[in-house]
């Protein structure tokens, strides 16, 4: 007579896949309700006056792409900011100071992404990364901005998950190959007068932006204000990435990526 073999006891088996369920589920609960709020878009609103001048960045020595300036023996004006430019109008070249504001607070240059994205059982996420390492110049002849240049380093983009900046090496920006992205003003940008001390001024640069090894000429809507010897710019500009022959990164916890983005910038600079 043959022994009736029993049935296995898949009680553990369910226990365990349940337990995983409401680990999953509870980690998008959290994501949802309790993760910190993600940086603001740029805003001279979010960069008061006085602030970014006042604010000088203790670690931007310790920084080998942020090496913070000295004074200025031309012009008188320490790189940190201190000084009035209305006393001497804004004629002159001025350059990307990373030793004014704090990349911690965001207060200092920058150049990132905005990118909405669906995430594996969290939901809809917006993808927000940044470096610090902008250098550039801008020219000033009376109150007509002649010449602007300006580049990031991409390969340090920070955003708040190590491994979507990993992916932006091999995917998407693909930034061991394109590491660099540019822009360069091709047509002067009249101001019509001096800015005054803490005056919010709106202009649009038009010029060729270089991303992902692909140049293409944009006109970036720019709000720029003058306060204590330190001009802030700030804009952002919509990216579709066809545009720019990027292909949306791909991985197991992304469902999907949208098909374009916001490039936006913070530059503070002195004169240089």
């Amino acid at each position: 007579m043959t022994a009736q073999r029993s049935a296995p006891d898949r009680g553990p088996i369910l226990m365990l896949i349940g337990m995983v369920v409401l680990a999953v589920a509870g980690a998008g609960l959290w994501y949802l309700f309790f993760r910190p709020a993600g940086p603001a878009p740029v805003s001279l609103d979010g960069t008061p006056a006085s602030s970014a001048a006042a604010a000088v960045d203790p670690t931007a020595t310790a920084r080998p792409s942020a090496t913070a300036a000295g004074s200025d023996a031309a012009s008188g004006v320490p790189a940190s900011g201190t000084g009035t430019a209305s006393g001497e109008g804004i004629s002159g070249t001025w350059k990307v100071d990373p030793s004014v504001g704090s990349f911690s607070d965001f207060s200092g240059s920058f150049v990132g992404y905005r990118v909405k994205e669906q995430l594996a059982s969290i939901g809809a996420a917006t993808a927000v990364g940044r470096t610090p390492d902008v250098t550039g110049t801008v020219t000033v002849n009376g109150t007509t901005i002649t010449a602007a240049d300006f580049s990031a380093d991409l390969t340090s983009l920070q955003s708040d998950d190590p491994r979507r900046d990993g992916q932006l090496h091999q995917q998407a920006l693909e930034t061991d190959q394109f590491p660099t992205a540019t822009f360069k003003l091709t047509q002067p940008i009249d101001l019509g007068k001096a800015p005054a001390s803490g005056e919010t001024v709106s202009a649009t640069a038009t010029g060729d932006l270089t991303l992902h090894g692909v140049t293409k000429s944009v006109q970036v809507p720019l709000q720029a204000r003058v306060a204590d010897g330190v001009v802030t710019i700030v804009g952002s500009l919509p990216i579709q990435f066809a545009d720019f022959g990027i292909n949306p990164p791909q991985s197991m916890m992304v469902l999907s990526v949208e098909d374009n983005g916001t490039l936006e910038l913070q530059l503070q600079l002195t004169r240089g």
